[in-house]
């Protein structure tokens, strides 16, 4: 008797067939699943998402080596390439910023705003880079003159709305008084905005690091939130100068954020509302 014998041209055209169903219908599925998502609102925002209710802060610019070196800005202030080196980082991040026509909207959706504006749909405010001062690009961001300007922002949160300091009177205690005094100053129409304040860590960082000026002003107006995935949308920045910092010595400095629902840990593997880098220039 003989055995039969599948020929290896039937076995070739089942397996073409099987794997070809199997490739339909994986693509059925994942059609199926795009089709579900929405591209502009996530599907879990605020409390129900990773990323929480507690905005964080971040800075630029970043060390090539974050993980070793990311949060120390170190360079010579009479060093050229050093001081490129720095700036070509600023002007990397700060592209948009400074083009707008690169955006996917080529920035038709931006309008400038002021805490009276009023938005229509898909319309975002545009950052006032021109307010930038010595921390401009065209300045060198100040890096050849050492006082060096490190770009502060607020991490995006989609639909997050800060709650503000309104009453002057009750504000923190742990507040810095240079801030409660720009705060004090400030009109009561221009007050929802989230504080930004820089220090020295130890009292030695904070004899080193001198004072800071802060560009456009210090804080994150109102009027750019709540984030919600706008085309054009661009986050707004600080930008914090060191105006004379000691020579030759490592300084560590934290920024924070102010708001009331903004929530300040500061101990490094867990820190919270604030953000922290070094500088030495030599």
């Amino acid at each position: 008797m003989y055995e039969s014998v599948t020929p290896i041209p039937g076995i070739l055209t089942f397996y073409v067939i099987f794997f070809s169903a199997l490739a339909a219908l994986f693509a059925i599925c994942m059609q199926g699943l795009f089709f579900t998502l929405d591209t502009k609102n996530p599907k879990w925002t605020l409390g129900e998402s990773l990323i929480g209710t507690n905005p964080g802060l971040g800075f630029r610019p970043l060390s090539e080596n974050v993980e070793k070196g990311g949060s120390l800005i170190w360079y010579r202030a009479d060093n050229e390439s050093q001081v490129k080196g720095w700036t070509s980082k600023l002007d990397s991040f700060l592209e948009l910023y400074l083009n707008s026509s690169k955006l996917p909207g080529r920035g038709r959706n931006q309008k400038f705003c002021d805490y009276n504006t009023t938005l229509q749909a898909g319309q975002t405010c545009a950052v006032p880079v021109n307010n930038w001062g010595p921390c401009s690009n065209k300045a060198g961001y100040s890096y050849n003159r050492s006082s060096p300007c490190i770009f502060i922002k607020l991490n995006r949160i989609f639909n997050w709305v800060p709650d503000y300091y309104t009453d002057v009177e009750d504000l923190p205690k742990d507040m810095p008084d240079d801030l409660v005094d720009v705060i004090k100053n400030t009109s009561r129409s221009e007050l929802n905005t989230v504080w930004v304040s820089c220090s020295g860590e130890s009292p030695a960082d904070r004899e080193n690091v001198g004072n800071f000026s802060y560009y456009p002003r210090q804080g994150f107006p109102g009027y750019y939130y709540p984030y919600t995935n706008d085309e054009d949308y661009l986050s707004p920045l600080v930008a914090v100068r060191l105006q004379r910092p000691a020579m030759n010595v490592l300084i560590n400095i934290e920024c924070r954020a102010w708001a009331k629902n903004i929530q300040y840990v500061r101990a490094n593997n867990e820190r919270k509302g604030s953000v922290h880098f070094e500088v030495m220039i030599d």
